[in-house]
């Protein structure tokens, strides 16, 4: 079941100082190094594709489904799951044309997937020790649960631990003395210490395990000849949300203030109809106020979290529907105070379709933000904004006044949740390139 997360501000009052689940992507200089280029764990901004199959993916992948014509690697991330065997690359591309901008098929997302013989040995011995560890853990558990329970039976009763132990034969075997948790002997140095590299290695070890993983070039391949923004580096930051600023106002005006301000968790939705009377988007408001605390982010990364929508519109109404309400009394004697209901991310079944291999459920990835068409435009991709021009950017880009004929507000990528890796004839494969879901939201 999709996570059930109040749409209000009151995430921000209760994260207010504190780093969220979300990552951050921003960019990070022009990518001049060939290795880098080539290799599939290097996320980045633009660019041409590093693909992880090991056959290259068809050249149709990256056409727009509306004019046809090849479209832009906007993003290219390095995200596997946890846990899992294999290498995992998302790639996004979006089209640039004038005509196809607010129409389905001018953004796709895909997933690349390549198994890791070497990851996959050593993670199916972590998980074997991991379960060993826990049916020896439960076992000693169970032990110990029978010992506390034989202290506490009836002392005249035949099956007493103070009866004898060898009472027909059995008593020293079932209610024999057992060493208690403590007492008991530790994993052997060197089970210990080969789960502890195995649990440590996941970084250090990161470059070796890589070597099953493709670094393709693309020098007699179609993509080298498709369009391409100039590749930057993406690289990944928590988000953090500030505490908000002590007001130095009288205690009279703080508490007015406090009233009609948009962040107060009691007010934010009662306010909703007023607001939208005077044409107000409370819900591009609160996108802009979260996005402002970190205006260079290009990407929010957030697996089975929950996407910042970007404005009312139908997609926001289908990710997070408005649940019924209960009927205003109608009557002075049945006059009572109605709190109106939050809306909850519950998107639908057929809003965020099921994965098409495996039948399962799709869940929110990430998703692009607005910023990322401004770092687009920049066509040597060296510029270094100051915080006036920075700021100036993101209010522009927010405001559908970004480059390269793109107008969207962000975009949104829902992917397998099981990450599958079957065929169409339903058998497991090595290697996997599968389309994902992408929602948009178009500028306000």
């Amino acid at each position: 079941m999709a996570p059930q997360d109040d749409w209000s501000d009151s995430d921000e009052e209760l994260l207010a100082g504190m780093e969220t689940s979300v990552l951050l992507g921003i960019p990070d200089g022009v990518i001049e190094t060939e290795s880098d280029l080539v290799d599939a764990a290097v996320s980045r901004i633009g660019g041409y594709p590093a693909f992880l199959p090991s056959k290259e993916p068809p050249f149709p992948s990256s056409q727009c489904k509306v004019c046809s014509d090849p479209m832009e690697l906007l993003v290219q991330m390095w995200c596997p799951f946890e846990d899992s065997p294999m290498d995992r690359g998302l790639y996004i591309w979006g089209c640039s044309n004038n005509k196809c901008q607010r129409k389905d098929g001018s953004v796709r997302a895909w997933r690349g997937l390549r198994y890791n013989d070497k990851y996959a040995e050593k993670l199916r011995v972590k998980l074997a020790k991991k379960r060993e560890r826990e049916a020896r853990a439960q076992a000693l558990l169970e032990v110990e649960k029978a010992k506390q329970a034989a202290k506490t039976t009836n002392p005249f009763s035949i099956n007493s631990s103070s009866a004898p132990s060898n009472l027909f034969g059995l008593g020293a075997q079932i209610f024999g003395e057992s060493p208690s948790l403590a007492d008991q002997k530790p994993l052997n140095s060197e089970e210990s210490t080969e789960d502890d590299i195995s649990e440590t290695e996941s970084v250090s070890s990161e470059e070796t395990l890589l070597t099953a993983m493709a670094s393709a070039t693309l020098e007699e391949s179609p993509w080298r000849h498709g369009p391409a923004y100039p590749a930057l580096y993406l690289s990944t930051t928590s988000e953090y949300i500030p505490p908000p600023p002590k007001s130095k106002a009288p205690a009279k005006d703080q508490l007015m203030d406090s009233v009609s301000d948009d962040d107060n968790k009691e007010t934010s939705w009662i306010s909703e109809a007023y607001e939208n009377s005077l044409n107000v988007d409370t819900v591009f408001e609160r996108f802009s106020k979260r996005v402002g605390y970190e205006g260079e982010q290009c990407v929010r990364y957030d697996l089975k979290g929950t996407p910042l929508p970007f404005a009312s519109d139908a997609a926001f109404e289908a990710l997070f529907p408005a649940p019924a309400a209960a009927p205003l009394p109608v009557t002075k004697a049945d006059f009572k105070v109605v709190q109106v209901p939050k809306r909850s991310y519950a998107p639908s079944s057929t809003f965020v379709p099921d994965c098409p291999i495996c039948k399962g459920r799709r869940v929110f990835e990430c998703q692009l933000m607005p910023n990322l068409i401004n770092v687009l435009k920049r066509e040597d991709g060296k510029e270094k904004m100051n915080e006036e021009e920075r700021r100036k950017a993101v209010e522009q880009a927010l405001r559908g006044g970004g480059g390269k004929g793109m107008e969207w507000g962000t975009c949104m990528v829902f992917s397998c949740e099981n990450d599958c890796r079957l065929g169409d004839d339903g058998r497991e494969r090595k290697d996997v390139w599968t389309e994902e879901k992408v929602i948009v939201q178009w500028d306000v």
